[in-house]
């Protein structure tokens, strides 16, 4: 058979959970398929998709990973996601440039811990999904019982497509439905072999095959004539049905197996080349269109064909102390080249690329140029980051960009040694660049370096790699709450600056009036002088002193906000005033007026936004209620309940591990800074002292 290229491609995500078998599933798929030699172990860390020291480590994947193989003629790249929720963004990488995917259950654990938060990503994203129950060789497990339970609990229209002979410890084969034979596999054997289906099994089978006929026929008025007219359909008429239904999102096809002992991976693999879309069939369902440059930034399809300008995005970049910097890319229309000119759309530079390469696993083998569909990896484009869009700089697109989480935990970060500060912040810029969903800023109010991730396993690992690629190593702990300081009421003071030395002297002198005002407003500054009591041009001094002073309140240290600041009298000397002596006196005169103005500390709140099961909401918006916070609303989404509150920050430093225990792993949340209040009366003076202690301590050391 004699498949054109583009069309021949299966651009195929594999997602699930933790622990569900993602990546024996995809090593068991490149194994049989005819690209490895022998499947890895991820107990023996020999896997070739899981092959970063941290992974190797964890037992568990961090990357998504690209395995390339063949099959039938047909072109399948794998891509390996991770299940934990802590590396979340490179699924969502993996699901943006995926034509299609494979929803990886596991009969063991079942429709249970994140697995309805993954099924809302594909259906978010909009692919065509193929489920494999996984682990059907373990005791007490059932592959109809697990189907069952997909269909109640994600309300999916599952169309089953293999029966399995034996259970457990016994399981040997896999009957498939479509195919209409028994297929055999050994695990140590990459081959398979395909036997009449037994005279005893042979009414089960053929009530299977009508049920899935049934399904196809219900999705298209033609085919349900047809089927009603003549009482079945023919293999290629069923076929085609399938596939339409599949691509529509409309069915979701099922096979049952264990990927460790390649049972079911062949039917699966038959069923990803005949049920799941190339990028042409991708095209013609759900078109990406991307916003022309040159052309008022009105949309633009690019297609996934030769004679298309070239177009591409980047959805991975790994930066390797030894190989260099690759960009991993999907094109999506026209050809691309070794070593020629890019464009990035995104950035607005040209790029020059580099050797292209195609994975399997960490092997990459150098090519010469790609077409539309391909997966490939470029090396050493110097600007291009995660997200951005490559294109012929004659006819520029851009497409939208990669969606990434938003940080949930934070943890302060200190170089052991002077000698590591560089390292740490070279090293976690690079990091940054491999994985936009990790965030790292230097906080100008705490002085504290804070790395931001999904989680403490994210932040773990983040550590672990700057240490072993950059040679950096930190000390971490929680980071310091950036409070404010505001004022309750009107109070003025003086502020006078005099001082006589030999020759000109210095004098400045003014007097403030401080007041408060709402909340967010931050700072203004009023001019009331008349008469000239201060001359216009030191004024601007008065208000540079006032500024500088506030960013120390009168409690303990923290910026003071929300106030106004009105400078209505003072006096000046001819000779001896300065805009240095009037910025002194600014400075004296309003930290006088904020300690009689009742000064207030205020804390921030952050919006939080908690998913969590059903049966676990009384928990959760207990916990929340404990943590001081104010629940703003509950909505049910499905079999979720999505949680909205304020709650304030000092309370959220360890959410992420209750959040954990509380929900079994099933829940999440996203947070962002909302607004600042006051700080309860009860509480306040133990925040002060604490952090007088602390300004105390650093001195004395």
């Amino acid at each position: 058979m004699n498949v054109p290229l583009t069309e021949s491609i299966r651009n195929v995500a594999v997602v699930s959970h933790a622990g569900s078998g993602k990546t024996s599933l995809v090593e068991a798929l490149a194994y049989c398929a005819g690209s490895l030699s022998a499947p890895g172990s991820i107990f023996t860390g020999t896997t070739v998709s899981d092959f970063e020291p941290e992974e190797i480590h964890h037992r568990t994947s961090i990357n998504t990973t690209v395995l390339r193989c063949s099959y039938h003629d047909h072109i399948l790249q794998l891509l390996d996601t991770p299940g934990s929720p802590s590396f979340i963004g490179e699924t969502r990488s993996a699901l943006r440039v995926a034509d299609g995917v494979v929803l990886v259950v596991s009969a063991v654990t079942g429709v249970r811990s994140a697995l309805p938060r993954v099924w809302s990503m594909i259906r978010e994203a909009g692919l065509p999904c193929v489920v494999f129950v996984n682990d059907l060789d373990k005791d007490d497990t059932a592959f109809d019982r697990t189907v069952e339970d997909l269909i109640k609990e994600l309300e999916l229209s599952a169309v089953p497509l293999t029966m399995l002979m034996g259970s457990g410890a016994q399981l040997q084969d896999v009957v498939d439905v479509l195919q209409n034979c028994v297929v055999t596999s050994r695990p140590d054997h990459p081959q398979s072999q395909q036997g009449p289906v037994p005279p005893e099994w042979r009414e089960r089978v053929d009530q299977a095959r009508r049920r899935v006929t049934e399904l196809v026929a219900e999705g298209d008025e033609a085919l349900l004539e047809r089927y009603l007219t003549d009482g079945a359909l023919t293999e290629e008429a069923l076929l085609e049905g399938l596939r339409a239904g599949v691509q529509r999102g409309s069915l979701v096809p099922i096979v049952g197996g264990s990927a460790l002992r390649h049972i079911g991976v062949y039917s699966l693999l038959q069923t990803l080349v005949d049920l799941l879309p190339s990028p042409i069939g991708r095209a013609r369902v759900a078109p990406l269109q991307g916003s022309a440059l040159m052309e008022g930034g009105e949309p633009v399809n690019r297609h996934p064909q030769p004679s298309d300008p070239f177009s591409a995005v980047v959805f991975k970049t790994l930066i390797d102390p030894f190989i260099g910097r690759l960009s991993y890319v999907r094109v999506y229309s026209g050809t691309l080249e070794a070593d020629t000119a890019l464009y990035n759309s995104t950035r607005q530079v040209r790029e020059r690329g580099g050797h292209l390469f195609s994975i399997v696993g960490k092997k990459y083998t150098p090519i010469t140029r790609e077409v539309a569909g391909e997966i490939v990896a470029i090396g050493k484009l110097k600007d291009s980051l995660t997200g951005d869009t490559l294109c012929d700089e004659h006819a520029p697109v851009r497409y939208p960009g990669i969606p990434w989480p938003r940080s949930v935990v934070s943890f302060a970060i200190d170089p052991k040694s002077k000698a590591d500060i560089e390292k740490v912040s070279l090293g976690l810029h690079k990091l940054i660049e491999e994985d936009p969903s990790l965030e790292f800023v230097r906080h100008l109010e705490t002085k504290e370096m804070v790395l931001s991730g999904m989680g403490q396993l994210h932040i773990d690992v983040a550590l672990e790699k700057l240490h072993r690629k950059y040679g950096a190593e930190v000390i971490v702990h929680a980071p310091k709450i950036p409070y404010r300081e505001t004022i309750r009421s009107v109070a003025q003071a003086q502020g006078k600056y005099k001082k006589q030395t030999g020759g000109h002297g210095q004098y400045g002198d003014c007097w403030l009036e401080v007041g408060p005002l709402p909340r967010g407003q931050g700072f203004e500054f009023e001019n009331k002088i008349v008469g000239g009591a201060i001359p216009r041009n030191f004024v601007p001094a008065v208000e540079k002193g006032v500024v500088e002073a506030l960013h120390e309140g009168p409690l303990a240290g923290y910026p003071a906000v929300d106030v106004r600041v009105t400078v209505y009298d003072g006096s000046y000397h001819v000779v001896d005033s300065s805009e240095l002596a009037f910025k002194i006196a600014g400075s004296m005169g309003v930290k006088k007026a904020l300690e009689a103005a009742h000064p207030i500390p205020l804390e921030p709140l952050m919006t939080v936004e908690v998913e969590v099961p059903a049966e676990c909401v009384g928990a959760v918006l207990g916990d929340l209620n404990a943590r001081r916070g104010r629940i703003v609303m509950v909505e049910a989404n499905g079999h979720i309940e999505i949680v909205k509150a304020l709650v304030p920050q000092a309370e959220m430093l360890n959410y992420a591990a209750s959040l954990n225990s509380l929900t079994g792993g099933q829940g999440s949340y996203a947070m962002e800074h909302a607004q600042y209040e006051e700080v309860p009366r009860e509480l306040a003076g133990r925040i002060v002292e604490e952090h007088k202690m602390e300004r105390q301590g650093a001195v004395a050391h």
